[in-house]
């Protein structure tokens, strides 16, 4: 990762997942202040960053947010993706009053749903040219 990266928030997400793809393309469109940067699980930069902060990927497989060395999981990584962007669904940030565990139930019942609920992909995106460089590689 590039030294001008270290002050991006890094989103790895599922590449194959057709919910985790519109989500990733939903975040681009509102990223007004490019703070963000995405891999995906399957990628190479993905597996460096899984292996550098230690995330077991078969409790976190759809969405993990890493910035300045925290990382957010679940239900947290999404609303504090919301939290950075300028956009009207930032109005389910009050969503944080309610305790992280239960929020979590909810996360975890469309995450495993997501395959059969919105597809699944052959094979991972392929960044089109006008958003490459929000994408990480090695």
């Amino acid at each position: 990762m590039s030294h001008k990266e270290n002050n991006k928030i890094i989103i790895l997400f599922d590449g194959v997942c057709n919910l985790c793809l519109g989500s990733v393309k939903f975040i681009i469109k509102r990223d007004l202040n490019d703070i963000f940067r995405f891999a995906s699980i399957q990628s190479s930069a993905g597996e460096e960053l899984l292996n550098q902060y230690k995330i077991d990927i078969g409790k976190n497989d759809s969405i993990i947010v890493i910035f300045n060395n925290n990382i957010k999981f679940r239900s947290s990584a999404v609303l504090y993706i919301l939290s950075r962007l300028k956009t009207f669904w930032r109005c389910l940030l009050i969503l944080y009053i309610i305790p992280y565990p239960i929020r979590d139930l909810i996360y975890f019942f469309v995450a495993k749903n997501r395959y059969s609920t919105f597809g699944k992909k052959e094979k991972c995106l392929t960044p089109s040219n006008n958003i490459k460089s929000k994408f990480l590689s090695l």
